[in-house]
């Protein structure tokens, strides 16, 4: 039976692509070492799928920053302003769009940033404006299946698909793209010319990601797939076979076009989409000649795969053709290398978890047993050993935590008084300025921050040294907020290692792992921890921080602390319990928490949850019942018992927020900050029409670009936000935490925001 991965982490086993990528920035490492450390990850990852038996290996699953980048290069979608940069390499041209560029050669920002569907990946937005010439510009595919193809092994290669190309994509100045007619054509063409190209090349299979076709269809769009594809489907010329690849849901309401259209196989999600997936192929059958990739090995969890539930989903598509493959059911880009290395966690813990390279092993093994008569599934040692680990409880409840959550009644999700009079009451306890100006939370991780806390991790310095390296690092960030004029201050979160890794490390039902890194955006990598068992607060675990930093104010300083929602969501949560099941119980011990940061004396607590968008399910009749109802609860559940005069913030980034402004309202927060400089503030205007009631700080500035703002365009920015919003109820901040950026940057950042709403204020005061 044929077997498939969709596609392979890039970053490296250990993260050897962000380290030269990274020193390349900064000088210390030349771009032809990056392209020979590229290379030599690529043809690791080959060898590593080839060994494991994986028929269909990827090819242009690779990339320096973000595939969704290397398609609109590869097509020509190169707004003027990053051609006018007259970039000495096309890499620098990549990177100037994806982290800005501030130089000799000019002055741009990045384009957008928004999550890849409903996971932590972040993508570039695609801009296409009248000036675009579509066209094939590019060889990287191709280059890259030479380099496999020397290697011995002919891979899949793998595009991101017209249609979801487009939809994705849009105008200049955030305006929707407006695909016509020449539009389509010029598209289409392109991609049947790389059809071509992969013919001429001998590539036996190409593999279009199309992910889009998961979500609702609004009118035209089913028109629109199908016109694409009546043009690029006959370009094979019957030398080569074409994968539509689907994954994040199901394609119920699109599948019999889909089917009807002759792709030569049809990837489909048998996790996210299985039930609706199964039951269109039930009831429409298969094509003749088209193979059905059934994506039974999850992209997107840690957990092993259950081998007789895995079978059976292939053997009810095996009722309807007898041409199936084994797939995963979306690329392993969202999971970590390997556990290999791991071993600290025990052979006990470590047995119930499949990185990316264990899962080549479970599809393989999936398509060898679904090959398997019966007596010899019966007789298999691998399905035998496989059903153990599914077989009886993996952890024993927490009672206590359990009690906890059957006291729990209506009024505890519900903060007293209403928000307008809270609103009231703390303008006049907190005695802030008009537009108050604060940053998100976390101030520049330095390499000497990072080396004290591994030399604690090693023992080499006692806990009273580096509390006071700590110490004299709050001392620092304080009298410089001070200095610079901020309003509301943070102590800067020098001893935390990441926002949710740090809070797991400190509540009981969490592991954690030593190398499990995961691509976030760019070189950006996060190690999710593992929600393991019930989860509860051991002790507090931010008071004295905070409590130390206000003893060196006379200013307010935020509390900050990570969101029930965000840390669920940005953790490997348990597959034995529901996600509502397991927000909550983190709920209640963020609950404790603020209540504790209250009794400290900190009047401001900002609870993040950045990632609270990240998991809408992407059919919108799914929104409420299977998420937001409740995922805005068990925010509430947090702060509810609170003071009215303690000021709760919160904050999302890089997600779509127009579309649940209401929802967001509902979490019942005084204050939230959004991103919103890099989607050029197109949420003012959800804002606006939804009459928002929560104080908002839409960002200002872009922290993931390296580039300094002028204090003129951050008024600019700020008089934008005025236009939409009561100057009353506005914040002014940057848009994310400034962990990852260098304190030469944050600091003139920082100066001129500071400035701008200054300036403002003045200019209100006439």
């Amino acid at each position: 039976m044929l077997t498939s991965v969709s596609g392979f982490p890039r970053v490296g086993r250990n993260r050897e692509l962000k380290r030269v990528i990274e020193a390349y920035w900064k000088g210390t490492a030349s771009l032809e070492e990056v392209r020979k450390v590229s290379a030599q990850l690529r043809a690791e990852h080959w060898k590593l799928q080839a060994d494991a038996g994986i028929d269909l290996i990827s090819s242009n699953d690779f990339s320096l920053y973000d595939q969704v980048l290397d398609t609109a290069i590869l097509l020509n979608v190169i707004p003027q302003r990053y051609r006018r940069l007259a970039l000495d390499n096309p890499e620098d041209t990549l990177f100037a769009i994806g982290r800005g560029y501030q130089g000799e050669k000019g002055d741009v920002t990045a384009l957008p940033m928004k999550k890849w569907f409903t996971t932590n990946y972040h993508y570039i937005v695609p801009e296409i404006d009248e000036s675009t010439e579509i066209k094939l510009s590019g060889s990287k595919p191709f280059d890259e299946f030479e380099e496999a193809k020397q290697q011995g092994i002919i891979t899949k290669p793998v595009l991101v698909g017209p249609y979801t190309f487009l939809k994705l994509a849009r105008g200049s100045k955030a305006e929707e793209l407006d695909i016509d007619k020449g539009l389509v054509n010029a598209i289409a063409n392109a991609y049947a010319e790389i059809v071509k190209r992969f013919v001429e090349l001998g590539a036996q299979w190409v593999q279009f990601d199309e992910p889009y076709l998961v979500l609702d269809k609004e009118d035209g769009d089913i028109a629109l797939f199908k016109s694409l594809y009546a043009k690029i489907l006959p370009a094979r010329g019957g030398k080569l076979k074409i994968l539509l690849n689907t994954y994040f849901g199901h394609i119920a309401d699109c599948y019999e076009t889909v089917n009807l259209l002759g792709f030569d196989g049809i990837g489909l999600d048998l996790i996210e989409g299985r039930d609706d997936n199964l039951a269109a192929v039930d009831r429409y059958g298969v094509t003749e000649n088209t193979t059905l990739f059934a994506g039974v090995v999850n992209g997107r969890n840690i957990w092993r795969n259950n081998y007789a539930q895995s079978l059976g989903l292939v053997e009810a598509l095996q009722k309807k053709t007898d041409k199936v493959a084994v797939a995963t059911a979306c690329s392993l880009l969202h999971v970590p290398f390997s556990t290999a290395g791991e071993e600290a966690l025990g052979q006990n813990v470590l047995k119930h978890f499949a990185f990316a390279v264990e899962k080549l092993g479970e599809v393989k093994d999936i398509a060898q047993l679904a090959e398997a008569d019966e007596q010899a599934k019966r007789e298999s040692q691998v399905l035998a050993e496989n059903q153990e680990l599914f077989d009886g409880s993996r952890v024993n409840p927490d009672a206590e935590v359990q009690a906890r959550l059957d006291a729990l009644n209506e009024s505890d999700f519900v903060r007293q008084p209403l928000r307008e009079e809270r609103q009231k009451a703390q303008r006049e306890a907190l005695g802030l300025p008009l537009l108050p100006t604060t940053t998100i939370g976390s101030f520049p991780q330095t390499k000497e921050i990072r080396a004290q806390r591994a030399k604690l991790r090693k023992g080499e310095i006692s806990r009273e040294e580096y509390e006071q390296f700590i110490k004299s690092h709050i001392d620092e960030v304080i009298r410089q907020q001070e200095q610079i004029g901020l309003d509301v201050l943070v102590h800067g979160e020098f001893e935390r290692n990441d926002m949710v890794e740090y809070f797991g490390q400190r509540l009981n039902g969490f592991l954690f792992t030593k190398n499990a890194w995961v691509q976030s955006y760019g070189t950006r990598c996060v190690k999710p921890p593992i929600v393991w068992g019930d989860v509860s607060r051991a002790n507090p675990i931010t008071v004295e921080w905070s409590a130390y930093a206000q003893s060196r104010t006379e200013r307010h300083v935020k509390g900050m602390l990570t969101g029930p929602v965000t840390i669920l969501n940005w953790s490997w949560p348990r597959e034995d319990v529901s996600h509502e099941y397991q927000t909550k119980q983190l709920a209640l011990a963020i609950r404790d928490e603020v209540l504790d940061l209250e009794a400290a004396g900190i009047n401001i607590i900002q609870i993040d949850e950045a990632a609270l968008r990240e998991k809408l399910p992407l059919r919108r009749s799914d929104w409420h019942s299977r998420y937001l109802d409740w995922a805005i609860p068990a925010f509430r559940l947090v702060h509810s018992a609170v003071k009215p005069t303690t000021q709760i913030h919160t904050h999302m980034c890089y997600s779509e927020f127009n579309d649940i402004i209401r929802d967001i309202d509902a979490m019942d927060a005084d204050v939230i900050s959004f991103e919103a400089s890099r989607g050029d503030l197109v949420v003012l205007d959800a804002i606006h029409d939804a009459r928002f009631e929560t104080e908002a700080g839409p960002g200002v500035y872009d922290i993931h670009s390296p580039r300094i703002p002028s204090q003129q365009e951050i008024e600019d920015r700020v008089d934008q936000i005025l236009a939409k919003m009561d100057v009353s109820k506005v914040w002014i901040n940057p848009d994310c935490g400034l962990k990852t950026r260098g304190n030469a940057e944050t600091w003139p950042s920082l100066s001129h925001l500071v400035r701008a709403a200054q300036a403002v204020r003045e200019r209100l005061g006439n």
